[in-house]
């Protein structure tokens, strides 16, 4: 599997009664919606990048976009390019903050408490030296 950093792929925006649904022919469960354009498109950049992210991490296969000429639509539906950068959006996910829970005894939680320690901060830290990691 080849990772890029552009990728850009046909969307068809479906126009119904109550919003703007979006598929990607090329992108198998890939769909979101929107109230308006703007918002249908905003969040099928989202998706689309979610969903090629997910791919990346499963070492899975990027297919290749389909050429507009072989895409078919009905009357109330339109082909939409979607274009995602993908080093902003896989750099977001890589920092995301993720909870995780932890047990101590409550002597030490107790302690921790009168003075004001900020439990995050220390394991980011106390896992950054064990580790020999830095900063992403």
């Amino acid at each position: 599997m080849h990772k890029k950093d552009r990728y850009i792929y046909p969307a068809i925006f479906d126009y119904g009664s109550d919003g703007i649904s979006v598929e990607f022919p090329d992108l198998p469960g890939c769909f979101t919606c929107g109230d308006t354009e703007e918002e249908a498109f905003q969040m099928a950049k989202e998706a689309m990048a979610l969903h090629l992210y997910g791919l990346e991490q499963e070492n899975e296969e990027i297919p290749q976009p389909s050429k507009v000429s072989e895409i078919q639509t009905k009357k109330h539906q339109v082909v939409v390019f979607v274009e995602v950068w993908m080093p902003p959006f896989r750099h977001e996910m890589e920092n995301k903050a993720v909870k995780k829970t932890l047990t101590i005894p409550k002597w030490l939680d107790d302690l921790a408490k009168q003075y004001d320690v900020n439990y995050s901060q220390i394991l980011q830290e106390a896992l950054k030296k064990h580790l020999g990691a830095t900063d992403r």
